[in-house]
This record gives C-alpha cells, structure tokens and sequence, in this order.
C-alpha cells in the first residue's frame, strides 16, 4: 500500500497545537514511508472561513518548515484540494445514496427543528432528529419540495451495530440505535457536511490513512456506514489521544497559548515546537527525547503512538526552547536576537560599530540564560545605556539590605579592579 495522508484543517481560525501535531505527525509518518503529504482545505462552513485563516495555515506550516506534495498550490490527480470548490461532486454522491435507499431528503425547518430540541430538552430527553421525514410518501416529497430546498441525511440503521477498526484503539463497536440519529451529509445550500465530504475526499484522492484527534472518534461509525453504503474500502484509521492541560482538562486557552502563532511571537523556535510537539503521544524509546525535523522523518512510526492523553507543559517547552537556543552558534542566535533589540529600542537600527562590539561580545554569556528570544532585551540593555541610580531598591537583593548590598558592591568592586584593561 502506498501511503497517502492529509492534513484538512477547516480555515476558521488559527492553527492551535492539537491540529498542528496532527498535521505534524501526518508528515513525518509520510515521509518515512516514503508517502505522499497532501493539504486539503475543508472550507465548507463558509460563513466562518476567513482569508486570515486560509493565510495563518500558510504561514504556521511554512514556519515549521512542513511541505505538502499535492495541495491548492501545488498540482495533484486529485484535485480541486479546496472542498468548496468539489460541491458538484458531494452532491453526485448525496444523490446516489438517496436513489440507493441509504440517505433520504429532509424538509424540516429550522423552526420545527428548534422546537424539537426545546421539546426534548424540557422532558429531558436525548437531544436529537425524530426521523420526521425518513418514510414519506413520493406524494408528500414532491408537495414539500414545491416550497422547501431540502437536506439530505443518512439513513443509519434502526438495528444492528457498526465497528470501527482503529490502528491505535483496536475495534470500536456502537449500536446503531446509539449513533446520532440520521445526520444531515448535504446541506439545502448544497454544500456537504463534514461527514459526507470527508467520506468522498478520502476516497477520491486515494488517502491511506487517516489520522485525526480522537474527538472525531464518536463520529466514526458514520463514516464507515457511508463507506459501506457507497460500496468503498475505509482507509486505516487512527484516532490520535487528546491534548491536556496540566489539570487533566482539554488543553484550552485558560491553560495559556495554544495557537502557533503566539508561541512564534514569543519567542520560540520552531525547533523547539516541532521537537516537544512531536512528544505529545509519540516517543522513539523511553530515553530520548531531542530529535531534528530530519530524523523525525526518517524515525517516526505509528506504532510508536501511545492512546493515553498527552499532557502539554508550558515549563517544559520553554526547556526545550532554551536547550534549542544554547545550540545555536554566536552569528545564528544574533540574527535572531537582533530584530528584538532593535524592537525594543535597546541598539539602533541599523547597529553602530559600537553596538556591534557589544554585541559580539555578550553573545556567549546571553546565550545561557535565555529561555524565549525576547528576553535579551531586559537581560542586557544596561550595557547600551546607563543604569538609572535614582532608585536604588532594584540593587538590593533579597535577604540583603542596603549597607549589604553595598558592602558587596564595594567588595566586587575591588575584585574586578584591573580586568577591563
């Protein structure tokens, strides 16, 4: 089998950590392989896809240095790789599966289907479609139809059940009677769910395997019921454990950064993301932990992935970020330190010769205290300009006083007496 994965984020926001390690492990998983990378857009939800999402996706995976081989922008067999430009072809299929008896034509309005969820929640119960319109009458649909564009849902079955068979979690059975009852595959503006659209996509354009964060696992019977109803192989699922923050609870923006882009403006490395993110329920062996993209392409393996949930830690991102940094050369980290002190207005833009001394000179001892690159500012700005002496409390240390600090200022003093020469 020649593998071919995807990494489909919908452009609704930015890139966060869980869809970035999915995208991540889709490629380092295709590129040991020797596989094939695809990006996919799933742009169906159009009244939320913004174009500054469609750029935060570029812009996320060209920092982290992740290239696709078939995508928008790059030529495929196929494409279009933008889902709403494939409409024609999701209701080619949404058709067929009505003329086939597995879906069906609904015409409820949102108004009826309001009341049904107040209803049901006012006596309690299971929130969900009553089946309303699955067994009307030929003579009822074309009555309906004459005022009413409908949607199309899927027929699940009344009895029975439907297994799921994943790579990471075995086999996964449900009771019909327990799946979602018959969820809607085409919308009445003829755009497709992501049930439906995800369904054909992946076969159309031949994916291998899907990976994909286990909150999509509850929704996996219904892609394979459609698999079996449109008469296709599924390809090899696996259902990658969730994120968590450190209280147990799903990593969240209570928890701190999760999107890309925050962590690149505070300073991390894309090293360091790649590196730490790569860890979030994967490990070569119980010891290593530092590996370059390069051997991440070469060394990564699915059955290397752990079911438990992965816990994200700020703390020991940072650490990873500082070792990144502490194996950069002098002439790497100035580069990279520069436009922050510029920003900051701790040397001028362009540098002085003087500037530049400086500079070259502190690189070695600034090098070991930093743990994201906007620090350098506050470390190092006192040997640009003078040190306001008009409050002295921020030269007292703790558990000194001031006659102490003093003393060991004098005392300093008198050391270093002779070394700048």
């Amino acid at each position: 089998m020649k593998v071919r994965v995807r990494y489909a984020p919908s452009p609704t926001g930015r890139q966060h950590i869980g869809g970035v390690r999915t995208a991540l492990f889709d490629y380092f998983f295709a590129r040991a392989m020797n596989g094939s990378f695809i990006l996919r857009i799933e742009d169906t939800d159009q009244a939320r896809t913004t174009d500054e999402s469609m750029q935060d996706l570029y812009d996320t995976l060209n920092w982290l240095g992740i290239d696709w081989d078939e995508g928008p922008d790059k030529d495929g067999a196929y494409g279009p790789y933008i889902q709403s430009l494939r409409a024609d072809t999701y209701k080619k299929y949404a058709k067929k599966l009505v003329a086939e008896g597995y879906a069906y034509p609904c015409y409820c309005s949102q108004e009826r289907l309001d009341a049904l969820r107040k209803e049901q929640g006012d006596k309690k119960e299971a929130i969900g479609y009553d089946r309303h319109c699955r067994d009307l009458s030929d003579e009822e649909r074309r009555e309906l139809e004459a005022d009413t564009v409908p949607v199309i849902r899927l027929k699940v079955p009344l009895e029975g059940k439907t297994t799921v068979d994943d790579m990471l979690r075995g086999k996964v059975t449900k009771k019909n009677a327990d799946i979602p009852a018959d969820p809607v595959l085409l919308k009445s503006d003829g755009m497709p769910t992501y049930h439906l659209a995800v369904v054909v996509d992946d076969h159309l354009m031949e994916i291998s395997h899907v990976l994909r964060g286990q909150e999509w696992l509850p929704s996996a019977q219904i892609h394979i019921l459609l698999y079996k109803a449109l008469g296709w192989e599924p390809p090899v699922f696996c259902h990658l454990p969730i994120v968590l923050g450190k209280d147990g609870q799903k990593l969240s923006k209570r928890h701190g950064s999760t999107n890309l882009i925050a962590f690149k403006e505070a300073g991390y490395l894309p090293e360091a993301i790649i590196n730490y993110v790569s860890l979030l329920g994967w490990s070569y062996d119980d010891q290593r932990e530092f590996f370059s993209k390069e051997e991440l392409e070469t060394l990564f393996s699915l059955e290397k992935l752990n079911k438990a949930p992965a816990v994200f830690d700020y703390k020991k991102l940072e650490w990873f970020n500082g070792q990144y940094i502490r194996s950069k050369s002098d002439d790497e980290l100035e580069t990279l330190l520069l436009p922050y002190l510029q920003r900051d207005g701790v040397v001028s833009d362009p540098v002085t010769a003087d500037e530049k001394k400086i500079i070259d000179g502190m690189m070695p001892l600034v090098k070991e205290r930093l743990r994201l690159l906007p620090e350098v500012s506050g470390l190092v700005r006192f040997l640009f300009s003078d040190v306001d002496m008009t409050d002295p409390a921020p030269l007292i240390p703790k558990r000194l006083d001031a006659p102490a600090a003093l003393a060991a200022l004098t005392a300093s003093r008198d050391i270093l007496k002779g070394f700048a020469d």
